[in-house]
């Protein structure tokens, strides 16, 4: 399994970690559900200091290797900052009350607009 981490600084993009949540909402979340081999991709903010970005659990290289969306990077104005692909070492999870993770997260909460 790979791991990919992509992040941006948003300083100099006229995108906002507002307006990329918009996308989030809008298109990007439906997109990225239709790739196959994709595990689980959560998208992350950093007010503080202005940064947005992604993780992604892929099955395999070769579903990594598969054309994938760059409608983020046309929104932000220029490719991800930073982009680290890993090796999956080992997974967990801890005990919660959640069923499922698809559907998670401000982006997708009507009462957390523009809240951190």
């Amino acid at each position: 399994m790979k791991v990919v981490i992509a992040w941006w600084d948003l300083d100099g993009s006229t995108a906002t970690i507002d307006s990329l949540r918009g996308f989030l909402r809008e298109e990007a979340v439906e997109r990225w559900a239709q790739f196959d081999g994709l595990v689980l991709k959560t998208w992350i903010a950093d007010r503080e200091r202005n940064r947005w970005g992604a993780v992604q659990l892929w099955e395999s290289a070769e579903a990594l290797a598969q054309p994938l969306s760059t409608r983020a990077a046309e929104l932000i104005g220029f490719p991800p900052t930073e982009r680290l692909v890993f090796d999956l070492e080992a997974t967990t999870t801890g005990r919660t009350d959640l069923a499922v993770l698809a559907g998670l997260g401000a982006a997708l909460d009507p009462e957390s607009e523009g809240v951190s």
